[in-house]
């Protein structure tokens, strides 16, 4: 006889575990699991049969496999919870009994210290593993580093977001990593590439935060703890690898006063010294301390690449990326083999030159123009000499908005177009110099190469702002494309013939101006005052006189009808002796041809689909009338948003 199964023994009842279950495996409290999960990636599972894996009598909602609690019990997280949860006791203890000082104590020299490095280890065994999770640590860290400072959100949080997010943006600046940025309603996306992976984050714009209380920022703290120390072993890496110091030396002062990026000086390093503090710097991500003293030759060597510039370092490596790109041959062209075969869109520049955008400009912000966002993107595409307003912070290459040197100023107002004395005042043009709005900025990065400037002039009405990550569609709308590249054949012809129709409709109405109707009234006026009752004077019947002379009778009408019998009864004898049709002798237009032939062609379309639809399965053809839906909604909302465009050209060419 089989061995009878017990009841939660086996299947989804063993498979799964409830919260409640893994808190008290566990032994600790349900912050603390909520911490520990949200540490080492476990999240609640959904099983397939509820009721089989709850083995409870009350209805539990949240579950986790079992093999991942199992897996938490060898945490060494857990021993510093517990220490944790001892050091509280002591310390309710200590105040129990009014002694102040001893609970004070215990709480600044007790408190356990958490590290999450080995936590960083263990999920991303590699680096490519870890900046494939960037995109999320990147957004938060940067969210934070906006929020005003709270007793849920200390200073101290804010400012370690502010500093890793820093010192990520040098290491994009130095390597011109950044590929595209879009703006959008809930702040800016930023685009990068490194080690052959695409990162995405957003940034929030710089608006005053209002911190709301339905937010449970001990859950978003966690994220934040961890993705700090996930950050920062993501900078030691890269800025290892092209051979520069981590962390970057800090100015806190210069910090203080609105430097931000300028607040950062980058010290290159020898590979050697690169290989013996390997070991000792990643100890010291988390703390974010200095690192030990470097040899005295080494010392020497960074002092001096600190005196002739932050730039050497990065310049040198776009040196080395121009000489790879010469010996390569530059940008690869890539010609189609197969007549039918797919034409690829084929890269236009180099990243090289991409990255060497703004390198020859010396540009001005002005202070209603954000200057964080366009700092970031001026100095990630080579751009050295950025200047601005000393109210907006330091570290500008200058203040003075009159300077001779700058090429180019970002503007988001109007500009007053004067001479003379008067450029020397803000908001004022300076002869010689280009003056943009910010979204030039973008759409030069996006298109990787410079646009039009006279397009995005002060108080002009800007182009589209488009995403970079869509792509153009076959059949639907694009801003971007001429309005006769993308319309379908014949759809301007067919919105003429319906204008032209409501144009006939149109004047056939009565075209009366107000002058016209002014002046009928004043006649009938005059006519009302003056008329009198005299049933046999004279000018009674000079009137009526005039009456009958304005007035032919039916008589005119009769003729003209005769007329027009006579016309057509000639037509017809002409048509009769030529051997054809009336209709004939009437030569259609080119409109009217191409018009018939479209028809004829998409009559031949559709019998030939319906064809194919009889050959298909039920199944299948509810498929394709589904699909067929959907596509005649896109078009024709394609086709609305086209003849919204050409009406307003056309009123513009007017």
């Amino acid at each position: 006889m089989a061995k009878q199964k017990k009841r939660g023994k086996s299947g989804q009842a063993k498979n799964y575990i409830t919260r409640t279950q893994a808190v008290r495996k566990l032994q600790i409290s349900l912050p603390d699991f909520r911490r520990l999960c949200i540490f080492k990636g476990i999240y609640p599972r959904e099983p397939r049969n509820i009721k089989k894996a709850n083995k409870s009598a009350t209805h539990s909602t949240t579950f986790y496999y079992t093999k991942d609690i199992q897996y938490l019990l060898h945490e060494p997280l857990l021993a510093k919870f517990r220490d944790q949860k001892a050091l509280q006791k002591k310390i309710a203890k200590s105040l129990g009994r009014n002694e102040l000082q001893d609970a004070l104590r215990l709480e600044k020299n007790g408190t356990p210290k958490i590290k999450l490095d080995h936590i960083v280890r263990e999920r991303y065994p590699t680096f490519v593993d870890a900046l494939r999770d960037l995109d999320d640590a990147l957004s938060l860290l940067f969210l934070f580093a906006n929020l005003p400072s709270t007793e849920t959100v200390p200073p101290r949080v804010i400012a370690r977001c502010q500093r890793l997010c820093h010192e990520f943006q040098h290491y994009l600046i130095t390597t011109n990593s950044l590929k595209k940025s879009f703006l959008s309603i809930k702040g800016i996306y930023y685009q990068a590439t490194i080690h052959g992976q695409d990162v995405m984050w957003l940034v929030p714009y710089k608006f005053v935060q209002r911190v709301t209380q339905d937010v449970d920022y001990r859950i978003m703290g966690t994220f934040v703890e961890f993705y700090c120390t996930l950050l920062g072993f993501i900078n030691y890496k890269l800025f290892t690898e092209i051979g520069l110091v981590y962390p970057p030396r800090f100015d806190q002062q210069s910090d203080d006063r609105g430097a931000e990026l300028a607040a950062f000086t980058l010290e290159g390093r020898n590979v050697a010294d690169n290989a013996t503090q390997n070991g000792s710097s990643q100890e010291q991500l988390s703390s974010g301390q200095d690192p030990t003293q470097n040899p005295a030759e080494v010392q020497a060597t960074i002092d001096k690449i600190a005196r002739e510039g932050e730039g050497e370092a990065a310049q040198q490596l776009q040196e080395e990326l121009k000489e790879d790109v010469e010996e390569n041959g530059g940008v690869d062209k890539f010609e189609v083999a197969a007549p039918n075969a797919d034409e690829l869109p084929q890269p236009q520049t180099s990243s090289d030159e991409a990255a060497h955008l703004f390198s020859d400009f010396t540009f001005y912000i002005s202070r209603e123009a954000p200057r964080p966002p366009l700092e970031f993107l001026l100095r990630a595409f080579g751009c050295k000499r950025i200047g601005w307003d000393q109210v907006q912070g330091e570290g500008a290459f200058t203040f003075d908005e009159k300077d001779p040197r700058i090429t180019h100023q970002i503007v988001d107002k109007p500009m007053n177009m004067t001479n003379g004395d008067a450029a020397a005042k803000p908001g004022y043009v300076v002869a010689g110099r280009i003056y943009v709005q910010p979204q030039w900025v973008w759409d030069c990065v996006n298109e990787a190469k410079l646009v039009r400037t006279d397009v995005y002039a002060p108080g002009e009405t800007l182009p589209p702002h488009l995403s970079p990550w869509m792509k153009p569609i076959k059949g639907q709308y694009d801003p971007r494309t001429p309005l006769e590249e993308q319309q379908l054949e014949g759809e301007e012809d067919e919105e003429l013939s319906e204008d032209e129709a409501q144009e006939l409709l149109d004047g056939a109405e009565p075209d009366v101006s107000e002058d016209e109707e002014q002046d009928e009234v004043d006649e009938l006026d005059g006519a009302a005052d003056g008329m009198t009752v005299d049933m046999a004077g004279a000018s009674s019947d000079e009137g009526g006189a005039e009456i009958d002379e304005a007035f032919g009778g039916f008589e005119d009408e009769e003729q003209a009808e005769e007329e027009d019998e006579e016309d057509d009864h000639q037509a017809e004898l002409a048509a009769e002796a030529a051997g054809t049709s009336i209709a004939s002798r009437k030569q259609p237009t080119s409109k009217d041809k191409r018009k018939q032939e479209r028809l004829t062609q998409q009559k031949q379309q559709d019998e030939e689909i319906e064809r194919q639809k009889m050959m298909m399965s039920n199944k299948k053809r509810k498929l394709y009338e589904k699909m067929q839906h959907s596509n005649n909604i896109k078009d024709a909302e394609a086709e609305k948003l086209r003849r919204k465009r050409r009406k307003l050209e056309q009123k513009q060419k007017r």
